[in-house]
């Protein structure tokens, strides 16, 4: 196992597959701007990183996943700027495609941005504890990382309208019927959990998996028609690669595919 040190998450590499823990439990999990930046270089080495095929998200302790952007520190004035640039929240809400599927283990509180982050992600599990919201026009902000795109995308759009202009919470069973969570699971079982969905990934064909989500993350911002045209694209690229010839092959054969990549 190799890891990268920071001061406010902890980012692990074990195998093909990458965690990434918010490490801030004092703070409830909740994002400076100093977070930011090193969640920022944590997804960058992801995404670059060819043995790395699936991450995982997750915070510290047992009562929270994040409660999003750290209000004390912006009160103070700190800002989500890294060398005069301005920096994704969280890394990767905007403007850091990354077509490696990533899954939100939540322990708790989703709230503020760090619903965003859980939106980020392509597969949702969570505790029977969390909560889910979108509060910020409580304190006359707005989501401003993706809440306002990803949640209506995600749920249907009555309960998203709900979330977003009333400030409510929606506990882990609600997210469940609505379709913002795939699993609920004990907290004792949870990274359990995130680590056999992550390793079932793992042993598909790794190519396909990227080319699938990219497929997803840019159709869902084309018309139909587009989207169809697009995948068409995609699928004629995949068809011609390595794996795509060995996965029928060991179909035919009643074996285990040795995928490569390539």
């Amino acid at each position: 196992m190799a890891n990268l040190d920071f001061e406010n998450i902890i980012y692990q590499k074990d195998g093909p597959v990458a965690t990434l823990t918010i490490n801030r439990e004092p703070q409830l999990n909740a994002i400076n701007g100093q977070t930011s930046s090193e969640m920022l270089r944590a997804w960058e080495d992801f995404r670059d990183d060819s043995s790395l095929r699936v991450a995982i998200l997750t915070g510290t302790g047992a009562k929270s996943f994040s409660t999003g952007m750290d209000l004390v520190a912006t009160a103070r004035g700190e800002n989500q700027f890294e060398g005069g640039r301005p920096v994704p929240f969280g890394g990767f809400t905007k403007r850091l495609p990354i077509f490696k599927p990533i899954i939100a283990a939540i322990n708790g509180y989703c709230l503020a941005g760090g619903m965003e982050l859980a939106l980020t992600c392509d597969i949702r599990i969570c505790t029977p504890e969390a909560r889910f919201g979108l509060p910020e026009v409580r304190w006359a902000i707005m989501p401003g990382a993706g809440g306002t795109q990803r949640l209506p995308r995600a749920i249907p759009a009555a309960l998203a309208n709900y979330m977003i202009l009333t400030a409510e919470q929606i506990d882990a069973e609600t997210a469940l019927r609505a379709g913002l969570v795939s699993h609920i699971v004990p907290l004792d079982g949870l990274m359990d959990k995130a680590r056999q969905i992550a390793n079932v990934i793992c042993e598909r064909g790794p190519l396909a998996v990227r080319t699938a989500k990219e497929a997803i993350a840019r159709g869902l911002d084309m018309p139909l028609d587009h989207g169809l045209a697009y995948e068409d694209v995609l699928l004629t690229r995949l068809m011609g690669t390595e794996d795509a010839r060995e996965g029928p092959r060991a179909f035919a054969e009643k074996r285990k595919p040795n995928f490569t990549g390539r």
